[in-house]
Order: C-alpha cells, then sequence, then structure tokens
C-alpha cells in the first residue's frame, strides 16, 4: 500500500493553507454545516424521544432531513477542500483517520434507520439508532477538533 502521508496538495488547492483568510473561511463553513446537520438531527431525536408529541413526527422528519442534507452538503464541500489543501497531513492523523470511520458509521446508521422505516415506527430501535447517530456525530465533532492537536 502507498503511502498516503507522504501526498501533496493539488496545485488548484494548494493556495489554500497559504492564503490569510480561505482556511478560517473553510472552517466557519464547516463548523455552520455541522450545526445545521447536528442541530436538526438533536430536534429530530427529542422527537423521537418522546418530546413534543404534538408534532407529526414525519412532518418533522421531512424538514429535519431537508436541513440535515443542506448541512452535510455544506460540511463536505468545505471538508473536502480543506482536505484537498493539505491531504498527506490528513492521511498522517490518527484523528481525522478515526474521523473518516466515525462518518462512514453514522453514514450506514442513517440508511438503516431510513431503510427500516425508523420515522413511521420510533419504536425500540428506532430510539436506538437516534442515540447512536447522536453520539456518533458527537464523536466526528471531537474528532475533527482533534485533528488540529495531534
Amino acid at each position: 500500500m502507498p503511502d498516503l502521508s507522504t501526498l501533496e496538495p493539488p496545485a488548484a488547492l494548494a493556495w489554500i493553507t497559504g492564503h490569510p483568510w480561505a482556511y478560517p473561511a473553510l472552517e466557519a463553513a464547516h463548523i455552520t454545516g455541522i450545526a445545521l446537520l447536528v442541530g436538526s438531527l438533536v430536534v429530530f431525536e427529542l422527537r423521537a424521544w418522546g418530546l413534543g408529541r404534538e408534532l407529526a413526527a414525519p412532518v418533522l422528519a421531512r424538514l429535519a432531513l431537508r436541513v440535515s442534507l443542506a448541512g452535510f452538503a455544506l460540511v463536505a464541500t468545505s471538508g473536502l477542500l480543506m482536505f484537498g489543501s493539505q491531504p498527506g497531513e490528513l492521511f498522517a492523523n490518527r484523528y481525522f483517520m478515526a474521523k473518516l470511520a466515525l462518518l462512514l458509521a453514522a453514514g450506514l446508521n442513517a440508511v438503516l434507520f431510513h431503510v427500516r422505516g425508523g420515522v413511521a415506527r420510533l419504536d425500540g430501535v428506532a430510539r436506538a439508532q437516534t442515540a447512536l447517530s447522536l453520539g456518533l456525530w458527537l464523536a466526528v465533532i471531537i474528532c475533527g477538533r482533534w485533528i488540529a492537536y495531534a
């Protein structure tokens, strides 16, 4: 397997780390996307756990999903640009690699939740999946913050 820690950024993205405001702007966009993604998930998860029963779960789920997807699009775009500006350094970072694994687990959990009709059921399994979702996303955020300190 090749040593990915030696990867250099593509010329089109190398300027990002040297520009005085490009990387901080990407970080701000990334944090905004995280807030949209996780914030909307928490609102729906509170409903799944029994709070706000007067709100129709399917209607709230549709709204939360739209906001979550918009947040994820912002996170993915800004994250890919930040990654592209320093791929070798990030591939060598154990917190980055853990973050990728946790992202995969969070994505699989979300797919399984929707495939099994968790929004319509809101049964014990669905509630467990929402708790797992929250835990995974918090772990993603924690690993993301630790990337800078490793």
